[in-house]
């Protein structure tokens, strides 16, 4: 089992405790820091809910802080940016990280971030833009030269170059839970993580996924993942977590995603180091690729 640390945001007035909270849990053990990739947010009521850092800024500096953790979206709405552009944006950082870049899917949610930055499209659009988008970008990453000619997206004679460091190319992290996005992870994932409000129960999710992936014989190429970005309903208890954890286990998991409270974030994820991570991390390796 992995642990992935979430919650912190890319909100600015967070950047100092994810600053910290990172360094900490990469000296911890923890595999990977996710954050999400928003610039401006819908479903948040706080005042200074648009006052946001760039995540993939926010990775570039925090690569250059830590060793050994990787560094994702959970997730990065592929239709937000032009797919050549953030193809470019995550190999750059592979490279100067070492290869520790997981690129977050997903369709994108927030049409406030969408009408200022980009453009907002139905949900089917959306999803039609995601998978073709991820087309695209995972060409770019694994050939010399790239002609493109798709329904929302072109690209002629493309190159990004220097390639990803990892190979064939940094992980794929699915994290919707629609049935055609769970198919799509089936298709292209490396990682896929069905949160705890899925409208589909974890195990049919689950086979959705995999059945699309024994279609396309890669099956033994996805890892899954549970758990939560945020805290749940407000409170934490570390009781409940461990059992949430090993039912995570039991689920056929290999990795698991889980916040702090905001208040004591750190001093919490130390608790959670000695008292969970310890007796659950293994040295093989997520199944990537």
């Amino acid at each position: 089992m992995r642990f992935f640390i979430a919650g912190l945001g890319n909100f600015y007035r967070r950047w100092k405790l994810a600053e910290e909270a990172v360094q900490v849990a990469d000296d911890l053990g923890f595999y990977a820091a996710v954050f999400p990739d928003h610039y401006m947010w819908d479903r948040n009521e706080m005042p200074d809910r648009n006052s946001t850092l760039d995540t993939w800024v926010q990775f570039g500096y925090l690569a250059a802080k830590t060793r050994r953790i990787m560094l994702g979206t959970l997730v990065t709405p592929i239709p937000f940016r032009p797919p050549g552009i953030l193809a470019k944006i995550v190999a750059s950082l592979d490279v100067i990280s070492s290869g520790r870049t997981i690129l977050g899917v997903g369709a994108g949610w927030s049409r406030t971030e969408f009408d200022g930055y980009s453009e907002w499209n139905v949900a089917k659009t959306r999803v039609d833009k995601a998978e073709e988008g991820v087309r695209l970008i995972r060409r770019l990453w694994t050939e010399d030269k790239v002609d493109f000619e798709g329904r929302f997206y072109k690209a002629k004679g493309a190159v990004v170059d220097p390639k990803p460091v990892q190979k064939p190319h940094p992980p794929l992290l699915f994290g919707g839970v629609g049935p055609r996005m769970l198919r799509m992870a089936g298709r292209y994932g490396d990682m896929c993580f069905i949160p705890s409000w899925s409208k589909i129960p974890f195990a049919e999710a689950k086979e959705m996924v995999e059945k699309e992936a024994m279609k396309r014989g890669r099956r033994e190429k996805i890892s899954f993942g549970a758990g939560s970005p945020n805290v749940q309903g407000g409170r934490f208890d570390m009781k409940s977590l461990a059992k949430n954890v090993e039912d995570a286990v039991d689920n056929g998991c290999e990795f698991y995603v889980t916040a702090f409270p905001q208040e004591d974030y750190v001093p919490v994820m130390r608790q959670f180091s000695r008292e969970i991570l310890s007796s659950h991390t293994k040295q093989t390796k997520l199944v990537t690729g």
